[in-house]
């Protein structure tokens, strides 16, 4: 079987970042075929006033102009539906996720593309696929209630369809940082690949 990842790192940190190389050990162990790599340390464009005009417009009305504001995010769209598996490694920075990986979440999550709206509620249009958030912090839980970067992105990834998502986490650094690695190298050798 072909598997595809999609491996996104988002810390500003570029030799000693934590999340870094543990995506990175994610990504080897699940060995697989092709590997598209998203480093989110140059920043992506923000939304402003024209994009979201461009992406309100239809897309048989849209306007070279438009059709080139919404290019970068059609860009990544498509790496995420190439992918069988998204790996994002990600810090916890002042208790969220770091505005890098914010920017491209606000590019992926797009109506009629990524998911939709119906009259039960939304529907997220990326099923079957497998997310990965390698995640680290100094002092924040991972799962505890000041923790808004793996819940939120368990949610916006739920929200465009992506249900399966699992976590390793290299969290609270800070207190004990040998006991945390040591944990999230145990999670990453349990990962089925």
């Amino acid at each position: 079987m072909t598997s595809t990842v999609l491996h996104i790192d988002s810390s500003a940190r570029a030799e000693s970042s934590v999340t870094r190389g543990l995506s990175a050990e994610v990504t080897a162990r699940l060995n697989a075929d092709r590997v598209i790599r998203r480093d989110l340390a140059t920043p992506l464009p923000l939304l402003d006033e024209a994009w979201v005009g461009a992406n309100f417009t239809p897309a048989d009305q849209r306007t070279d102009a438009q059709k080139a504001l919404l290019a970068q995010s059609d860009a990544l769209i498509a790496e995420l539906k190439e992918a069988d598996t998204i790996v994002i490694g990600t810090p916890i920075y002042n208790f969220s996720v770091p505005s890098t990986l914010k920017a491209w979440i606000d590019l992926v999550a797009r109506v009629g593309v990524t998911f939709q709206y119906t009259e039960t509620g939304p529907i997220g249009l990326l099923e079957g696929k497998r997310a990965i958030i390698a995640v680290a912090s100094g002092g924040t839980q991972a799962g505890s209630d000041i923790d808004f970067a793996t819940t939120y992105l368990r949610h916006v990834l739920g929200f465009i369809g992506i249900t399966n998502v699992e976590l390793v986490a290299a969290d609270q650094m800070a207190m004990d940082a040998e006991a945390s690695m040591a944990r999230a190298k145990s999670a990453i050798a349990e990962l089925a690949a």
